[in-house]
């Protein structure tokens, strides 16, 4: 009942003030784009959200994994493993 009352003052707002459709549109697309990337955070392979079968996954990744979402400076398919294996 309170979300169809909020959408419908929305549209109604929306047809009187026809200059706001461009803000929901950019407000609802930055909360979309906002919540796929808190997934995309949760499930990367850092994150251990269940410790029993694996706890530690960080120590299974290859040194040339790119887990970064953007590498600028660095190549990583010429790095090496700086570490003993565990």
């Amino acid at each position: 009942m309170l979300q169809a009352n909020i959408l419908q003052r929305i549209r109604e707002q929306a047809r009187k003030h026809p200059g706001l459709i461009p803000q929901f549109f950019f407000i609802c697309v930055g909360m979309g784009g906002a919540a796929l990337y808190l997934c995309r955070l949760a499930m990367g392979p850092h994150v251990t959200w269940n410790k029993t079968n694996n706890p530690e996954p960080w120590n299974q990744l290859s040194p040339t994994y790119q887990y970064k979402f953007l590498a600028v400076n660095t190549d990583y398919k010429n790095l090496k493993k700086e570490g003993p294996d565990f």
